[in-house]
């Protein structure tokens, strides 16, 4: 297998909402807001119309798009054996994805994702992580990472106690690491912890601008360029109209976004970049053209509704 992603198995729950709902709602416009309490959760979602429902998760988004461009891949992810769990893994087999996780009956329902997509195709996330969170060292499948190329990690799913553990088992058996750092909400939250994994245990980093200036305490992007360098690692981090850049010890390379695109949905535009980048970086392509894929997979991702290109 080319690639192994590990991450939150969440069934996104796409619906539209109106600018005033996100301030009723005491939601932070473009951020992803976790919800620990189920009945709150479904307060929430009673008095909407879904638009879509789709088997999701950052990492998962991100292997769809890499199995849809012809690479071998597989997916670990934790889902109860419900109706959500049961559909979760049929999605995940349609689009050709090896789902390495056996689900049984669990104490929690599978996680749901709520994407609320106000008129200006900004997309904010309330999230109920159910199982998905619980992710522990006896998920994770070590022969299976040990017989792929790469594995991809999402910030999403790092937390304190078992995921932790769960992460450390993947990475100490790993062939190369790559990890998204999510959100920024992530970072604040994990800082000091996500510090030393970009630092001393990833082998590729993904970010966006936000993000990586949370990461390093800085307003300036030149502090940025000047991290990557340091680390020696490959950091990769999207800018939004800039377009993106990869740092690589001392080599800096940018490529620009593409214009005139009709913006309807921007959930998934980060997972999507990282599939046309890591597609192109397993398949031997220079730096520029990975950049160029991330950003063209990118580009059409946002031009419709949802985290997977139909």
């Amino acid at each position: 297998m080319k690639i192994l992603g590990i991450g939150n198995a969440i069934v996104d729950v796409i619906c539209k909402v109106e600018e005033n709902f996100i301030t009723q709602n005491n939601l932070s416009k473009g951020n992803m807001k976790l919800i620990f309490d189920e009945n709150e959760f479904q307060d929430l979602i009673k008095n909407l119309n879904i638009e879509k429902t789709i088997s999701g998760g950052s990492v998962a988004n991100s292997m769809v798009g890499l199995s849809q461009l012809g690479n071998s891949v597989g997916f670990i992810g934790k889902v109860s054996d419900d109706d959500l769990g049961n559909k979760y893994e049929i999605g995940l087999k349609k689009e050709n994805v090896d789902f390495v996780y056996s689900k049984r009956k669990e104490n929690l329902p599978t996680g749901t994702c709520l994407i609320l997509i106000t008129p200006d195709s900004e997309r904010t996330m309330c999230t109920f992580l159910g199982v998905a969170g619980k992710v522990n060292e006896n998920d994770i499948n070590t022969s299976a990472i040990k017989k792929s190329e790469m594995i991809f990690l999402e910030g999403y799913l790092w937390d304190e106690g078992e995921p932790k553990k769960a992460f450390d088992k993947a990475i100490s058996c790993a062939n190369k690491v790559a990890m998204s750092l999510s959100d920024k909400f992530c970072v604040d939250r994990h800082k000091s912890n996500f510090y030393e994994l970009v630092k001393n245990k990833l082998d590729i980093t993904f970010a966006n601008e936000e993000e990586i200036k949370s990461l390093i305490n800085t307003e300036n992007f030149n502090d940025v360029i000047e991290f990557g360098k340091q680390i020696k690692k490959l950091l990769v981090v999207t800018r939004g109209e800039k377009g993106a850049i990869s740092i690589n010890q001392d080599n800096v390379t940018e490529v620009g976004i593409k214009k005139n695109l009709t913006l309807v949905d921007l959930t998934g535009a980060g997972d999507l970049f990282a599939s046309g980048y890591l597609h192109g970086y397993l398949n031997n392509f220079s730096q520029e053209d990975c950049l160029k894929k991330g950003t063209e997979m990118s580009s059409k991702i946002i031009q419709q509704i949802g985290a997977r290109l139909s």
